[in-house]
């Protein structure tokens, strides 16, 4: 199957190519650029506009054969010359949106061009900067046209990002998975893992959260299992091959679901997490105006932001654990497994930590010292 670009790669190929352009007032036709892993790609360019002060110029998204609801877009950057000595600074432009709420990869107020695009677009243009020997710095907006349209194809309003998409990406690269090569990738790296220890097993939907692990947990999450939402399956898989302790390790947006016995967590397949973190905080002893405020928040950061001061604030964290706790040991339907969990929220005032938890952390962490030395 074919692999992808993200919008973020898109972004930053379309600004390194635009200061190209811009520097040398020659036009070309494709863009080198760096990947956060280091491999080089070469995208087209297109549209290109030269003028006096600025240059501007698109990449179209290609999704591969996994397209979503941004593939065919073109993702515009324009650049100038503008702000201090080798500084490049990023906004959004039309049809990118705008973060209205808490608890996102970028703060209230600011364009939705995630860190990683951030960093993308940032080291690109420099490399541009330094081949040409110039240290003016760079002023480049993102831009995609008919974003705000292709945005109500997408979660963005329900997650608070308005007026357009989003400028995403952690690799630069879209994998072409079907949900059966997803379950059957989960598998395989389960099989690896039980050939290192076939007792324990750190499991997690993916890297988002890897500093709070690092920092947090001492936890290198990236040696976990990747289950992306496919909870069910991969515990399923687990207990099949096994193993005796697990540990599970997530951001509440998509744990929490558990809670309500939900273990596909992919917000197109169910979205309960307001209705949870709502009907525990009416349980513990919260008024009907709160609730209603809990149900109009858009992500769990928010709702435990707005309950956080409240007296039975613990209580609510204490039932919303056991009750995923609950259904994690209802799925692996074997009382001799142990699994704990941790949950995050994306700012870290909110942890769930299941008691035994610490256990099988320092577990991990002597593989991790054992692994090094």
């Amino acid at each position: 199957m074919r692999f992808g670009y993200t919008t973020g790669s898109c972004a930053a190929a379309a600004a390194a190519a635009a200061a190209q352009m811009l520097l040398t007032g020659q036009k070309t036709e494709a863009a080198a650029i760096k990947l956060p892993a280091g491999e080089e790609i070469v995208l087209p360019v297109e549209d290109v506009r030269m003028e006096m002060q600025q240059v501007s110029c698109a990449v179209t998204k290609d999704g591969g054969d996994d397209p979503d609801a941004t593939h065919g877009a073109k993702i515009f950057a324009t650049v100038r010359f503008g702000g201090e000595k080798g500084e490049i600074r990023i906004s959004g432009g039309e049809g990118v949106g705008v973060v209205t709420a808490r608890g996102l990869q970028c703060p209230v107020g600011d364009a939705a061009i995630n860190p990683v695009p951030r960093q993308m677009i940032r080291e690109n243009c420099l490399r541009v900067l330094q081949s040409c020997g110039e240290e003016r710095g760079l002023d480049i907006e993102i831009s995609v046209p008919g974003g705000e349209e292709i945005a109500e194809r997408t979660f963005n309003p329900r997650l608070g990002i308005k007026g357009g998409i989003s400028i995403l990406g952690t690799t630069g690269i879209v994998e072409p998975m079907s949900e059966k090569a997803l379950i059957d990738t989960i598998k395989a790296v389960v099989d690896k893992q039980q050939a290192e220890d076939p007792e324990f097993i750190l499991i997690s939907p993916g890297n988002y959260g890897r500093d709070f692990c690092r920092e947090y947990l001492g936890l290198d999450i990236e040696k976990a299992v990747p289950v992306s939402n496919y909870i069910g399956e991969a515990l399923d898989y687990i207990r099949y091959k096994g193993f005796r302790k697990i540990l599970l390790v997530g951001h509440t947006g998509k744990l929490i679901k558990i809670a309500a016995g939900v273990m596909n967590t992919h917000s197109s397949y169910a979205d309960c997490r307001m209705e949870i973190i709502a009907l525990y905080s009416l349980l513990a002893g919260a008024d009907r105006k709160t609730a209603e405020a809990i149900l109009q928040c858009v992500n769990t950061d928010e709702a435990l932001d707005m309950i956080a001061e409240q007296p039975w604030y613990g209580q609510v964290k204490e039932r919303i654990l056991e009750k995923v706790l609950y259904h994690l040991h209802f799925r692996l339907r074997d009382s001799s497994i142990q699994i704990e969990t941790v949950m995050f929220t994306t700012d870290r005032r909110h942890i769930f930590k299941s008691s035994q938890a610490d256990d099988l952390i320092r577990h991990f962490r002597l593989q991790e010292e054992e692994y090094e030395g």
